[in-house]
């Protein structure tokens, strides 16, 4: 192949006109109002064979011919060849009713987010006014009130929306509602800041350019009327649903004529009529407007109260006038005489935003209750102002009670956190992104400036300002409830520990970042506190001077607790033992791992070490009783791991521990009871157990005699079988054999009690055959023998 020159290809080009019904065409993006544009452009291509042009032009078979217009060309040698290849630009198409269609039915999860974007528009354009006003106070003349006012047709399914505010003229409307995701605010933001006076204006809302468009979510034609204080003429835009073109024209109805600003009247779809409901349209102004800081009005239906005459009975006229004597009075009646009015539907200053040293606790306590529907006032609030890298603004609130009818007490997708992005609703349903699930709980509202949203601003992004937004929040919650906690009335933080207690456990498990934070808010029953639930500072405070650790026991309640034989020798030496009995606590202790450099010990698992060890001591009981935990180990075998001397016990026999990794006897009862578990794990993490022997009880003491004199001997093994099954019993574990169990106990039951209340059997059958003789008769007359007195010392 050889390499056209230009000049060679200018000529060819000239002469290549029966090639051009095949060329392709390339982007366009000039448009024209009101009409579809149908012109095409066309670039060159000189093909050999058949080209279909309905197919994309980088398929074409470049062998057949030569393809110009992109960077596909020769490599032969040419004049030119150390010019460098040309470089085309194209611009991308975009289907326009494709565009409308994604828009209306992708874009937008909720239909009633409409009111939300076409409201905020509306105050956008009061912005712009009052802004522009300042240098050109012309502007404002003959306008009214700067508002919005809102006013349906519940019959026909209409709905106006009227604000006073800049308004368009016709190149602004070609320019903003002619082109998709064309934002005027957008523009508007960016003179300004070329002006150097963003700062003045930081309160516009739309950014996105297509919030105009979600109008089509619920009408399917929607009439702009506009007019803008620049202009001496009003301007009337309309488009449909699905349509690629839209009009414009201008209005000539001198009804219409507004003063100054904009009125989109917006015709429902059949099936979204009841948007048109005056009620239905305050409820959605009051969700998510309520603070724009322009008043809206809603056209209502209203009434008042007014006594009428009621017509009197014929009959009871009549005799009314036969009776002089009695006073004639007129009978009236109640009625309700109803009207239609504007009615003030938000309120322009939130709370907020106002100076937290003007508002009262009062008023605090009122907003929570109409924001959360709330009929309890809440435990602690926190107002304040966050600024720097991240600026918002927050009220927070710890709720009184939890939430009635949940079952699932930790829910991340609650509404408890309301979302306000330039005092405008965003959305109540987030999934962690603000708060970490096991403060769900936590109750208020965010309003930001800059949060980066989705287009529909339903949806928050992943950034680096929400991450370090959530670490403020999270933040002043912990102070929230510290606050609490330290308050005077101790009753309040039991009332908030009884509700929110579990919350914080779990974030224990859930947030290892914050375990400084939440450690002090834990309450637990304790040996030396078995009513009142103390903090671990209290702990700290009353520890031993020689104690290093924090001790503690799991268990299913406080008396279960109190009576385990692991608690003995610990009483004794008058050391404290925090009790956990909620099934979440020994896993959120484990996590935790210390507090204040003070490690937590379970007393139920193997290697306790009190602090009192005795080498020469334990050496001669090892000595002594080395024999008898050898010959114990022998016939339990695989049950326990090892069998060893023991130091935490002072009356009970023995007890079994658990090993230093595995699950405690509370924490295998537990896994046991999940619905979903896996059976392998806990066959594992069971596998050792430690069986630990008292020296000093006399049963260990006897067993220590028979593994000398005779080990083999039968009732001895049937004593360390029983011994052993006490034992996992009393030691918080579930027998494997209950009934086997049951068996050995009434055995040993029958041995101890033999012979105890029974009587010889010859005094048996004795007391028989009294009991079956015949009675005499008790009338019977016994004779008397006479016995002379005697004397005391007189010989006879």
């Amino acid at each position: 192949m050889h390499r056209i020159s230009r000049r060679s290809l200018s000529a060819l080009l000239r002469h290549a006109a029966p090639y051009r019904s095949s060329a392709a065409p390339i982007s366009h993006s000039a448009s024209v109002v009101g009409e579809t544009d149908t012109k095409v452009r066309w670039h060159s291509v000189l093909v050999g064979g058949k080209c279909n042009p309905a197919k994309s032009t980088t398929q074409i078979n470049l062998k057949n011919g030569l393809y110009f217009g992109n960077r596909y060309e020769s490599t032969a040698a040419a004049s030119d060849a150390t010019a460098a290849p040309p470089v085309e630009k194209y611009e991308y198409q975009a289907e326009v009713s494709r565009l409308m269609d994604l828009i209306v039915n992708s874009l937008y999860s909720n239909k009633e987010v409409f009111l939300r974007e076409l409201v905020s528009n509306a105050s956008d354009a009061l912005d712009k006014l009052r802004f522009l006003s300042v240098t050109e106070p012309d502007l404002l003349k003959g306008g009214g009130e700067l508002d919005i006012r809102i006013q349906t047709d519940t019959d026909n399914g209409i709905i106006n929306i009227t604000d006073s505010g800049i308004g368009m003229t016709r190149e602004e409307l070609v320019d903003c509602l002619g082109t998709i995701a064309q934002s005027g605010t957008s523009k508007f933001l960016k003179a300004l800041k070329d002006t150097k006076d963003a700062g003045g204006d930081s309160n516009l809302i739309g950014q996105f350019g297509v919030g105009f468009y979600s109008a089509f979510l619920v009408a399917d034609r929607v009439v702009v009327s506009t007019k803008s204080p620049k202009s001496d003429k009003q301007y009337v835009w309309q488009g449909e649903a699905n349509a690629s073109s839209y009009t414009i024209q201008e209005e000539t109805d001198p009804e219409k004529i507004l003063p100054r600003g904009t009125r989109l009247t917006l015709y429902l779809k059949r099936d979204d009529k009841g948007f048109a409901h005056p009620e239905r349209i305050q409820k959605l102004v009051k969700n998510y407007s309520q603070f724009v800081s322009f008043p809206i009005y809603t056209w209502q239906e209203k009434g008042y109260t007014k006594e009428v005459e009621v017509d009197e009975d014929p009959a009871e006229s009549k005799k009314d006038e036969q009776d002089n004597k009695t006073e004639k009075k007129k009978k009236t009646k109640t009625v309700v005489e109803k009207y239609w009015d504007w009615d003030l539907t938000n309120e322009t200053q939130p709370i907020w935003l106002r100076n937290p040293k003007e508002v009262t606790t009062e008023d605090y306590n009122e907003f929570y209750k109409n924001t959360f529907n709330e009929y309890l006032d809440p435990l602690a609030s926190s107002h304040f102002t966050t600024e720097g890298e991240v600026e918002f603004r927050s009220i927070l609130y710890v709720p009184a009670v939890t939430p009635m009818g949940k079952d699932d007490m930790i829910n991340p997708k609650t509404k408890n956190i309301r979302l306000y992005v330039k005092r405008v609703f965003i959305s109540d349903d987030f999934d962690g992104e603000l708060f970490p699930r096991y403060l769900s709980f936590i109750k208020g509202v965010v309003d930001s400036n800059d949060l980066p949203l989705n287009v529909s601003r339903e949806i928050l992004q992943e950034s680096r300002i929400v991450r370090i937004m959530r670490k403020r929040l999270v933040r002043k919650a912990f102070d929230m409830i510290l606050g609490i906690s330290m308050s005077e009335n101790r009753e309040d933080y039991e009332k908030f520990w009884e509700n929110f207690g579990k919350h914080l456990k779990l974030g224990c498990i859930e947030d290892r970042e914050n375990h400084k934070r939440l450690a002090p808010l834990l309450r637990f029953f304790s040996s030396q506190s078995e009513d009142v639930m103390i903090s671990l500072d209290e702990y700290v405070e009353n520890m031993k001077p020689e104690q290093k650790d924090i001790y503690f026991i799991a268990a299913d309640s406080v008396t279960s607790a109190s009576n385990t034989p692991f608690l003995e020798k610990l009483l004794q030496k008058d050391l404290e033992v925090l009790y956990l009995v909620d099934p979440i606590d020994e896993v959120a202790i484990t996590n935790l791992k210390s507090y204040k450099e003070k490690n937590f010990v379970d007393i139920s698992k193997e290697d306790l070490n009190l602090g009192d060890k005795n080498e020469e001591k334990e050496k001669e009981i090892k000595q002594e009783f080395g024999q008898t935990c050898d010959w114990i180990k022998k016939r339990l075998g695989d049950k326990v791991a090892s069998v060893q001397i023991s130091n935490r016990l002072s009356t009970s026999p023995c007890v079994l521990v658990s090993g230093k990794f595995g699950w405690s006897a509370n924490m295998e009862r537990l896994m046991k009871a999940q619905t979903v578990g896996d059976t392998s794990s806990l066959e594992y993490m069971r596998g050792r157990r430690v069986f630990e022997i008292n020296p000093e009880h006399p049963i260990i003491q006897n067993l220590n005699a028979a593994s000398r004199v005779n080990p083999d001997d039968a009732d001895a093994m049937r004593a360390i079988d029983l011994l052993y099954d006490a034992a996992l019993v009393s030691s918080g574990f579930t027998p494997e054999n209950p009934a086997e169990l049951g068996g050995k106990i009434y055995e040993m039951m029958g041995l101890a009690l033999s012979g105890k209340w029974s009587a010889p059997v010859a005094e048996v059958q004795e007391v028989q055959h009294q009991e079956a003789a015949p009675q005499h008769n008790s009338t019977e007359i016994l004779e008397g023998e006479v016995v002379e007195p005697v004397q005391a010392g007189s010989q006879k």
